[in-house]
């Protein structure tokens, strides 16, 4: 489970690789309503934890993203890749608890699977 953390590293245990360097968790009411909506671009190596989430949309997005859904044992039960701006993700993923929102390609990068476990540790400079 995430800790009450304003930045993490995401890391994929199960294959050991990294997913995202950067990644800054949203819990308040407003800062998971908002998401990156309006944002420009998100960097190689960013990301964005909503929690608790368990459906997305692209409304008002400028550029495309891999989301990751994840259980409460931070086990991956949905993942999504390249959903581009104005589209809506599925109403509901069973089991979903969060989302990681990152730059497309991530998710192939990093080889993550629907079943892999994520790890989260603070950011290594």
């Amino acid at each position: 489970m995430l800790e009450d953390r304003l930045v993490v590293e995401v890391v994929n245990a199960t294959r050991g690789t990294s997913v995202a360097r950067q990644v800054r968790v949203a819990r308040s009411f407003w800062a998971r309503g908002r998401g990156l909506m309006f944002a420009h671009g998100m960097p190689d190596g960013s990301g964005l934890v909503i929690d608790p989430c368990s459906s997305i949309h692209m409304f008002f997005m400028r550029f495309p993203l891999d989301v990751i859904y994840l259980n409460k044992d931070d086990r991956v039960v949905r993942i999504q890749q390249n959903i581009r701006p104005w589209r809506i993700g599925p109403v509901h993923t069973s089991g979903a608890r969060y989302v990681i929102e990152l730059p497309i390609g991530s998710i192939e990068r990093s080889r993550t699977a629907v079943g892999d476990i994520m790890s989260f540790t603070q950011p290594t400079e």
